[in-house]
Formats: structure tokens, C-alpha cells, sequence
């Protein structure tokens, strides 16, 4: 089993920044891939970004793209989500996914983003 756990949600200004952490734990050694999602109120949950573990590999949405980074710091069992240049329409809860020996996701970290 593995545990997620995000922070670094909170409110921002339009065109602001905010950095999302995840920090793995558990049988961390079977993960390949993590994975950024979010979800907005009446909406249903959507891909924000992805990366492999091992080679680096990285993907993003297109209503994200250039604005968002994904990484990893393997030592600590933590991946991140640096979001840039944050609109209103990026206010969603975010949620922390790692994929290897099942499938496993975070409680969420709440971003929200004023005009």
C-alpha cells in the first residue's frame, strides 16, 4: 500500500503562483508514475500532469501547458506541482496520484484563485 499526502493548496491572486507537494509513503519502491488531477465543483475530475519516476518524462494538459511544471525529488518520496501565472478558472481541488502496484490518490489540496 502506499499513502499520499498533498499541501501547499490555498488561495492565490490571478497571475500568481503556488507549489503543490506530495509526499509518498509505504511501498513507494513499486511506483512509476505520478500524476496531477484536479476537480472543480459540478465538474468532473480532470488530468493536470504527469510524470515517470525513472526517466523523467513529463506530460501535461493543454489548459495547463507552459504555466504548470511537474517533478520529483526521488530521495524524498515527493513530488510537486509548481503552478504559474494561476487564473480563476484553475480553482479546483487538486489531487495527488501515483500509479505502480495499484493505484493510489491523496486526499486533495484545495487551490483557489481570485480575479
Amino acid at each position: 500500500q502506499v499513502q499520499l499526502v498533498e499541501s501547499g493548496g490555498g488561495l492565490a491572486q490571478s497571475g500568481g503562483s503556488l507549489r503543490l507537494s506530495c509526499v509518498a509513503s509505504g511501498d513507494t519502491f513499486r511506483l512509476y508514475t505520478m500524476r496531477w488531477f484536479r476537480q472543480a465543483p459540478g465538474k468532473d475530475r480532470e488530468f493536470v500532469a504527469s510524470m515517470t519516476w525513472s526517466a523523467g518524462a513529463t506530460f501535461y494538459a493543454d489548459s495547463v501547458k507552459g504555466r504548470f511544471t511537474i517533478s520529483g525529488d526521488n530521495a524524498k518520496n515527493t513530488g510537486f506541482l509548481q503552478m504559474n501565472n494561476l487564473k480563476p478558472e484553475d480553482t479546483a481541488n487538486y489531487y495527488c496520484n501515483a500509479v505502480g502496484g495499484g493505484d493510489f490518490w491523496g486526499q486533495g489540496t484545495q487551490v483557489t484563485v481570485s480575479s
